[in-house]
């Protein structure tokens, strides 16, 4: 089960946050901060997986981006890594070679592409075809609404 995943630049700033746990605002800016400095301070040579708390804490970097899922601490560690990866791998090719600044300025569609992966904490979908023909529909059902701002249902 996966409480939360973050995206972090190197710098600590968070990019993308998804929260599958209901947690209060206060808790959820400590735990952002204790997570992120956590993964940040680590060097490259450490192993990706820390026990904090009661949780563990799988964390990959990717060029300047830190992909960060928090889960059950009886959780695999190798399949949190693949679900990442799943991840990175679907937006690299939706984005074409993905980078931070896709991420800023196309956050939506990154959450998009999120919750076809991911949904309450669990792996939805491992067919990368599928979750791409998904997104690439919602991209085509938005591109082409009408513009008159009501829905005529």
């Amino acid at each position: 089960m996966i409480y939360f995943l973050l995206l972090a630049n190197k710098q600590g700033k968070i990019r993308l946050s998804k929260w599958y746990q209901n947690f209060t605002k206060k808790q959820k800016t400590k735990l952002q901060k204790e997570v992120v400095s956590l993964c940040l301070s680590r060097s490259q040579r450490s192993c990706n997986f820390i026990e904090w708390n009661d949780y563990k804490i799988i964390y990959r970097r990717y060029a300047s981006l830190y992909f960060m899922i928090c889960c059950d601490t009886e959780d695999n560690e190798l399949i949190g890594l693949e679900i990442i990866h799943h991840f990175v791998e679907i937006l690299d090719k939706y984005f074409g070679s993905v980078c931070e600044l896709d991420i800023i300025f196309n956050f939506q569609k990154a959450y998009n592409v999120l919750d076809e992966v991911i949904i309450d904490g669990k792996l939805q979908d491992s067919s990368k075809k599928s979750i791409l023909r998904s997104v690439g529909t919602q991209d085509f059902l938005i591109l082409n609404a009408p513009e008159t701002g009501t829905l005529n249902l």
